[in-house]
């Protein structure tokens, strides 16, 4: 991969391999653990996966391309003008990069290798092999064809140019991976127990995440190979998904004093934009007038505990972040270049609720997982209750879930049922308009925890319609951005595979470019 593998593990070899008269020992920090510690790299594989580039991934690029967030600079407006795609190439360090913060890939293979020897750990590597497709699913939606069968080997067979594999076989071998995966638990061998930062060893809560999984991996094939969504997605059904918020999958996070222990979302945000009320911030950025919108014309109760005004009393009384809804104002994308003047006016995120450093991560909720069952039903693919439902029961899981994000989360029964009363769901609209339906409450329900997977919907489905900006000078004609760019890296270290890779998808590594399952 990067020339930081070559770094890592093939100068050591090579250097154990010319020294024979007991330099080894002398090779070897005594302060370093020489074996793999499963449970302690299974944790850092969760925390890892979800938390690689953030800011510029998830937040710069996805965020502002999916108008969730705008900013008024140019040098972070991947998403919001289409600039840069630099910020789109640091997801690839979930490959390897920063030996603390990044590299998931090479720590859910050692785990997987590790407990593969001990027929006892077998629960330990159905755990991890579900892992591992959760977190290679997230990397072939941001870059198509990737190395996969071949990756994180550097060490193990010191293989340093693997060769990228086509999405449609990554994701066919996810999908086996998934049901081998749930059906190999035994509920009589242990777990990873407390290790596990999300179910905590629950084999019962981790066979729905993992069908969960394959209903959204099953679902994303229907432009491509409806037969096989078909067969997947009623195989995932039939297992059993997430569908209430005893089964949410979430990982926690404390306020203290070291980083790695907050919430990354928080303290990405905070740290880039939103460190003080009032004035300019590091990157430009409020809250998308497309978003804040959208919340305002449904009144949809969301809007009071995502969005803040900061106001002042006088000149000289403090800062309040005001939740009323008639001051909440979205920045358009790719308006200004230069510091509006009504930037205090524009909405950001609520340092109530999304800025706690303590705020947990959701990271597969009932709220989707009834999205998909609805466009399941729409299909006729599910026929134990109706799309309407479905779709009723995720804006109620939906809205509900902001009550973990503490009081100034929690949205009254009586919010929800006035929103679902003024938003019903269109059982007499065409095929096109419930998809829509069902597409832009995604984009609501899952925003801010899972920006990657609104892209990968909207991309799929075209949900919700978004109009482009065509800020001078973008990068990608006036196109929303559709696939990230693998870094030049690749092209240096790893080049006969890359180009072969580039070729197979269309000769090009750009922003425009698109994967596989991307009609």
């Amino acid at each position: 991969m990067k020339n930081l593998f070559k770094i890592l593990y093939l100068a050591p070899a090579m250097f154990i391999a010319s020294c024979d008269n007991g330099f080894e020992e002398m090779n070897v920090n005594p302060n370093a653990s020489t074996e793999v510690v499963p449970g302690f790299l299974f944790t850092r594989a969760q925390l890892v996966t979800v938390s690689t580039n953030f800011t510029g991934a998830a937040y710069l690029t996805i965020g502002g391309s999916m108008q969730h967030f705008a900013t008024y600079k140019e040098v972070p407006a991947a998403g919001d003008k289409y600039f840069s795609f630099t910020y789109s190439q640091g997801s690839w360090n979930l490959y390897g990069g920063n030996p603390v913060t990044e590299g998931a890939v090479i720590d859910i293979a050692q785990v997987i290798e590790a407990v593969s020897e001990n027929p006892a750990d077998i629960n330990k590597l159905s755990v991890a092999r579900i892992w591992k497709a959760y977190l290679f699913h997230r990397l072939t939606d941001l870059y198509g064809d990737i190395p996969y069968f071949d990756a994180g080997k550097a060490l193990s067979s010191q293989n340093f140019t693997p060769k990228y594999d086509t999405q449609q076989a990554i994701y066919a071998d996810l999908l086996k991976e998934l049901e081998e995966s749930v059906n190999a638990f035994d509920a009589a061998q242990p777990t990873f127990g407390t290790a596990d930062l999300v179910y905590g060893g629950d084999i019962t809560k981790w066979k729905k995440f993992a069908y969960s999984l394959m209903l959204r991996l099953g679902m994303r094939l229907t432009e491509v190979d409806a037969a096989s969504a078909e067969t997947w997605v009623k195989k995932a059904i039939a297992g059993g998904v997430i569908i209430t918020d005893a089964d949410i999958a979430t990982i926690a996070y404390v306020d203290g004093s070291i980083t790695a222990s907050r919430n990354f979302i928080s303290s990405g945000l905070m740290s880039t934009d939103y460190v003080s009320p009032g004035g300019d911030n590091v990157e430009g950025g409020k809250l998308a007038k497309t978003l804040v919108d959208h919340l305002k014309t449904t009144k949809d109760p969301r809007l009071n505990v995502i969005s803040v005004v900061w106001t002042k009393a006088s000149a000289t009384a403090p800062y309040v972040a005001d939740t009323a809804t008639a001051l909440q104002k979205g920045m358009p994308n790719a308006a200004f270049n230069s510091l509006p003047a009504d930037f205090d006016s524009y909405s950001e995120p609520n340092p109530n609720t999304i800025l706690k450093y303590n705020a947990p991560l959701l990271v597969f909720t009932p709220a989707e997982v009834h999205l998909l069952l609805a466009e399941a039903g729409l299909r006729g693919w599910y026929a134990a209750t109706t799309p309407a439902a479905e779709y009723e029961s995720a804006v109620v899981s939906g809205m509900k879930q902001w009550a973990a994000f503490g009081a100034g989360g929690v949205i009254s029964d009586a919010k929800i049922a006035a929103y679902l009363k003024a938003n019903p769901f269109k059982a007499t609209g065409t095929l096109a308009e419930k998809m829509e339906q069902i597409g832009t409450q995604k984009w609501v329900a899952l925003f801010l925890e899972d920006e990657y997977e609104i892209w990968s919907n909207w991309r799929r489905t075209g949900y919700p319609k978004l109009t482009p900006t065509n800020y001078p000078g973008n990068l990608t004609g006036g196109k929303i951005p559709t696939r990230f760019v693998i870094p030049d890296s690749e092209e240096q270290y790893n080049q006969a595979n890359f180009y072969e890779a580039r070729t197979r998808q269309g000769g090009t590594n750009t922003l425009s470019s698109t994967v596989w399952w991307d009609k």
